[in-house]
């Protein structure tokens, strides 16, 4: 499994430093949950606000910055891990982007750590890859419950 963390914003904010070492155990922990082991990759980029407000309004039509996007490669069903090809190249599931600095503004917002809201955004982003989605009442229950199931297992809660 390879996780790839990249930090592209120009002049990371004091407000929202992030330890990517902190985080890439709580990926991985969420992947091997999901099923998913052997040649796997998967991208998570930080980005800073105007980066990340071009991607949200180029791709889903939206005005200013948001916490996280998911881009998956592949159309995936929560709970079915997507099988590596024997031999073949490693199986690229997709992107996150991450904005730091919108990820501290709702912390501060919901009354929570930085870093538990970092995390949330981590599990979020990887769960959308993996086929999860909030946009009914049903689905979103379901993703918010496994966010806080694999929170839980590296002693976070969903905030």
């Amino acid at each position: 499994m390879r996780i790839e963390f990249r930090d592209d914003r120009d002049e990371p904010s004091l407000s929202s430093p992030v330890d990517i070492a902190d985080l890439e155990p709580l990926a991985a922990a969420t992947l091997a949950a999901e099923g998913l082991e052997g040649d796997i990759e998967v991208a998570i980029t930080l980005i800073d606000e105007p980066s990340m407000a071009a991607l949200n309004s180029t791709h889903l039509g939206r005005v200013g910055p948001t916490d996280v996007l998911a881009f998956p490669l592949e159309p995936l069903t929560p709970g079915a891990a997507p099988a590596a090809p024997a031999g073949g190249p490693p199986t690229n599931i997709g992107d996150v982007f991450i904005c730091p600095e919108v990820v501290a503004a709702n912390a501060v917002a919901a009354e929570v750590s930085f870093f538990d809201e970092m995390a949330l955004m981590v599990v979020h982003g990887l769960l959308h890859l993996l086929g999860y989605d909030h946009t009914v009442d049903r689905e979103a229950e379901q993703m918010e419950q496994r966010e806080r199931d694999l929170l839980a297992t590296v002693g976070r809660t969903r905030p």
